[in-house]
């Protein structure tokens, strides 16, 4: 039997409609995940005593884009004697990213739409790096065009025909299109509404938007029930809609704060000289050569491999205790400032005298697991009928949210060797159960699972595919549930704790790059504040 053919008669498993079992054998890979080990150990406190302490004026903890972008600040204002400290050997948190012999690929976040004007922290780093060309200030600025998104950008799997786009257009009836456009043109609407005192009604950063009842009060309904209230009962659009959701938030719409769903297609107002509105930043590696950059430049601020275990607040200072994984022991880091910009989850089993109300905020976060895939081939699958291969490729009604091609920007994309990066948000399960499936399902499981449910689409996939690797992210980013973008504790945390600031995007609730970055320029810039250097703010 063909492995096509095996394939399309396996039986069903429940991680996917049509899981494989038994032979033929599956391609080779790996099976990783973000720090499940030390993740476990932090929360039974299984470390020891240190034997060594470290002075620092600021210590950093967490090097995801808010630790790196609070790094990259701190840098920007001349100051640089600080300490970046990451659990994982590596920075980046959901934008790391790898490579292997074809092409760089991603492990999470794979594109940075153009930032909005607000988004002014972004846009200057984007200059500073060379992406954003001439005035970061610009209504239009130029963007480097090998990071601009090849043409075709995405296009839709349904009805066994590829079309361009992702709304859903073709087997759509009449009265289901003449929604889908009502619902587009409420969205160009929102985009530009604005409340008494002139701010937009969704805003990028999040904390820039009207803060006006009128529009907070979304934030108590779900995605789905602000639809069928104003009217909109299509199927097609209720499926595009709760994409959305899941690929933004890995959050069913049924279980999405309107607020955030409404802000997924609102908030958006970037614009460039060289590429329509709608382009996005990407690269082989996804947001991996964002990282790449600032963690460059950390050097060795950058302390990877360290695991803050303990957290404690005195009159003089701070000390945090941490574990090297390599060197198997702890060291004690006594800092002035500290800025936390690791997920808040963790800071109650971190942090000693916590006050109450922070420590509420932090426990009561919901997080989203992920799955991340990066296959291998021969070559690019066929075209299939109808648009040709893009570089966001997604299928209608399957569990993943289909894959990205990580040599879509090669000017000879069609040939050779190329990387597929799958990803599926596991938002049709109980986060806890999704954890636990995360844990205990086998790396052939998920594989079989992957090349079963692409396959519906390229029937030549399983026969391409040389290698598949797995990448599990247990709690990939805050789920923005009714209520959590406007928990009253939020202000608590913009505020800080002591000597301590926090910079995540948790802190916002929407786990966006915008805000983790924006999240660490804040904090970064109140720390420098509090230490009396003169600087120039990057978010006025």
């Amino acid at each position: 039997m063909k492995r096509r053919d095996f394939l399309a008669a396996a039986a069903c498993a429940p991680l996917f409609a049509c899981a494989p079992h038994g032979d033929p054998p599956l391609p080779p890979g790996e099976l990783q995940g973000s720090a499940l080990t030390i993740g476990h150990r932090l929360a039974n406190r299984e470390f020891t005593v240190p034997a060594e302490i470290r002075n620092v004026p600021v210590l950093v903890i967490g090097a995801g884009i808010a630790g790196l972008s609070a790094g990259w600040k701190l840098q920007g204002a001349g100051f640089d004697d600080f300490l970046v400290a990451e659990m994982e050997r590596e920075a980046g948190g959901n934008s790391r990213s790898s490579a292997n012999a074809v092409s760089a690929y991603p492990f999470g976040g794979h594109y940075l739409p153009l930032p909005t004007p607000e988004a002014t922290a972004v846009r200057e780093l984007l200059a500073d790096l060379g992406a954003l060309q001439g005035d970061a200030r610009a209504a239009r600025p130029v963007y480097d065009e090998l990071l601009l998104c090849h043409t075709p950008q995405e296009r839709l799997y349904i009805g066994g025909f590829w079309q361009d786009g992702l709304m859903p257009r073709l087997g759509v009836g009449a009265a289901e299109r003449v929604q889908m456009a009502r619902f587009q043109e409420r969205m160009v609407e929102l985009k530009e509404a604005r409340d008494t005192h002139g701010r937009r009604a969704f805003a990028l950063p999040l904390a820039l938007s009207s803060r006006e009842a009128k529009w907070r009060d979304l934030d108590r309904i779900t995605m789905r029930t602000w639809l069928l209230d104003n009217g909109y009962d299509s199927a097609h659009l209720h499926w595009y809609v709760n994409y959305a959701c899941r690929d933004d938030y890995g959050t069913d719409y049924g279980a999405t704060s309107a607020w955030a769903g409404l802000h997924y297609f609102s908030c958006r107002t970037g614009a460039a000289a060289n590429a329509a509105a709608d382009t996005v930043l990407t690269a082989p590696s996804g947001n991996g050569w964002i990282v790449k950059a600032m963690a460059q430049r950390l050097g060795s601020r950058l302390l990877p491999g360290a695991t803050v275990f303990r957290l404690a607040q005195g009159r003089q200072g701070v000390e945090a205790d941490a574990w090297l994984a390599a060197e198997n022991r702890a060291v004690r880091i006594k800092a002035e400032r500290v800025i936390w910009s690791s997920p808040l989850f963790l800071l109650p089993h971190v942090a000693e005298g916590l006050p109450p109300a922070i420590a509420g905020t932090a426990r009561a976060g919901s997080y989203a697991p992920w799955l991340v895939a990066n296959l291998t081939l021969d070559e690019l699958p066929a075209d299939g009928a109808g648009a040709s291969i893009a570089w966001d490729n997604v299928l209608y009604g399957s569990a993943g949210l289909g894959y990205v091609v990580a040599t879509h920007q090669r000017l000879q994309r069609n040939a050779g060797p190329t990387v597929l990066t799958y990803y599926r948000a596991l938002a049709d399960m109980d986060p806890g159960a999704a954890r636990r499936k995360l844990l205990d399902a086998s790396r052939e499981e998920w594989a079989g699972g992957i090349l079963a449910e692409l396959g519906r689409a390229h029937a030549d996939l399983p026969r391409l595919t040389r290698r598949v690797d797995v990448f599990r992210h247990g709690h990939a980013m805050i789920r923005p549930l009714p209520g959590v973008i406007t928990a009253g504790g939020r202000a608590d945390l913009a505020r800080g704790w002591g000597r301590v600031q926090f910079a995540h995007a948790d802190v916002s609730g929407l786990s966006l790059f915008e805000e983790a970055n924006y999240q660490g320029v804040r904090a970064a810039e109140a720390t420098l504040r509090l230490l009396g250097v003169r600087h120039r703010s990057s978010l006025s």
